[in-house]
């Protein structure tokens, strides 16, 4: 029962970033008692800055409107920096979440963003204008991808910060 909008919205982070949002899944959920079901919906929400911040979050309520405020609250508190190099991603990188895997890989200028349902907010709300996603796990549910996305992108690095971390410099770098 997921469903996908492509509406934009703005909103303010506390770090004084002007964010947009976007709905990434709705799930209704339900729960059986005694007098019959209860309904429930829960959201996944991605929001970003379009130049290198990006967070997911989810939220669940009896209604919709009430589940997306909430989404979007915990979505700006996981805020995390997308590491680029130019439009694009340094490296090509798969992310996992449960059995979901997804395998984004930088492309070249033009190519813009080949990607699925879950992965495409992400990348475009984070700033990354060229890359390719493919999802190569044993899933199709989008939450599940959407995480999976979001352990890729805190995984990324630069090569600056590879160089770096091995205690050396661009200048004097060995083949």
């Amino acid at each position: 029962m997921a469903k996908e909008t492509r509406e934009n919205s703005k909103i303010f982070s506390a770090r004084g970033l002007e964010l947009s949002e976007r709905v990434v899944a709705i799930n209704r959920v339900s729960k059986v008692v005694k007098g019959g079901k209860r309904f429930r919906f829960s959201v996944l929400v991605a929001v970003g800055d379009s130049v290198g911040q990006v967070g997911l979050g989810m939220g669940k309520a009896k209604e919709i409107s009430i589940a997306m405020k909430k989404a979007i609250e915990r979505a700006r508190k996981n805020l995390v920096d997308l590491k680029k190099t130019g439009n694009t991603l340094p490296h090509p990188i798969v992310g996992k979440f449960g059995a979901a895997e997804v395998l984004i890989r930088p492309a070249v200028p033009g190519t813009g963003v080949l990607a699925g349902s879950s992965v495409r907010p992400i990348m475009e709300l984070g700033g990354v204008k060229d890359v390719i996603a493919k999802v190569i796990g044993r899933t199709a549910n989008p939450i599940n991808i959407a995480y999976a996305t979001m352990d890729a992108v805190n995984r990324l690095r630069t090569p600056e910060e590879i160089y770096r971390l091995r205690g050396k410099n661009k200048e004097t770098k060995e083949a």
